[in-house]
């Protein structure tokens, strides 16, 4: 016996009584932002907390609509970025040690290059998505997923953001402006000690639900003190979330912001 989730992919019939896992393609990690910390968050906040079955990937070519035809949720946390030819600054690889670590030496030496970033996400990628949340998907984007939106027209329309940059790591608050949501409801606010992003905001205003505030008084370039922070809509027959804090393991396990990835899956799928 068969039959279809509610994108229409076939699936098999699951034993009687057996309750059924949800599954969730995850696309995370990118130069500054090391896939394992990403997978070890979200695997205990979404994947044992809410009895997930998450299938994490960084190979960005496995994000397309056959692939996403065989999930209910998309995950995705990383920039916009692929560097094929290397780094111009090894220092800003999520692999190199900081604290203590010899100067970098190569003999023979390496090669003369001139290394360039390269966008990774074609228009198809984003159109991929777009249709897959049309479609009735979930998808969950997080934290510096507004890079994207940069130099992909179909993904910001469904982001409805486009990345402005952030300052240094540094402590601010995240603040509940609409507790009221079922994504933010039973949320308290919580400081962290983030990447504190800025975003240019396509949409409504009213439409944030949580803003990120530097109780310091330190602006952002001309920006001010103040970014939102979180916005969750239905988007055709289906919904998506975005949050901004991630940059690190501790923000992913701040107690509250694990409040908030959670009710974010559960909003998504419609109470799973």
């Amino acid at each position: 016996m068969t039959r279809r989730n509610a994108l229409g992919t076939l699936l098999a019939a699951s034993p009687l009584g057996a309750k059924e896992r949800i599954k969730a393609f995850a696309l995370i990690g990118d130069k500054p932002h090391n896939s394992d910390y990403i997978r070890t968050g979200l695997a205990r906040t979404l994947g044992q907390g809410l009895d997930l079955d998450i299938d994490f990937t960084d190979e960005v070519k496995q994000l397309s609509a056959q692939t996403l035809a065989r999930y209910r949720l998309l995950i995705i946390l990383r920039d916009g970025m692929t560097w094929p030819d290397g780094y111009p600054d090894e220092t800003s690889n999520a692999g190199y040690l900081r604290a203590g670590s010899p100067p970098l030496i190569s003999k023979p030496p390496l090669p003369q290059a001139s290394p360039k970033p390269h966008m990774w996400m074609t228009a198809e990628q984003g159109r991929a998505v777009k249709q897959f949340i049309e479609n009735g998907g979930g998808a969950l984007l997080l934290h510096n997923v507004t890079h994207i939106a940069l130099v992909n027209r179909e993904f910001r329309d469904v982001l409805g953001a486009a990345y402005a940059g952030h300052p240094p790591v540094r402590t601010f608050k995240v603040k509940i402006r609409q507790s009221d949501h079922p994504i933010t409801r039973g949320v308290n606010d919580f400081v962290v000690t983030d990447e504190q992003h800025y975003m240019e905001y396509d949409r409504d205003p009213k439409t944030i639900l949580l803003e990120s505030v530097n109780e310091d008084g330190l602006a952002w370039r001309d920006m001010g003190t103040t970014a939102p922070a979180g916005w969750a809509l239905d988007y055709g027959k289906g919904r998506f979330c975005y949050l901004s804090p991630g940059h690190l393991l501790s923000v992913l396990w701040n107690p509250e912001y694990q409040k908030l990835q959670r009710n974010a899956v559960r909003w998504l799928l419609r109470g799973m």
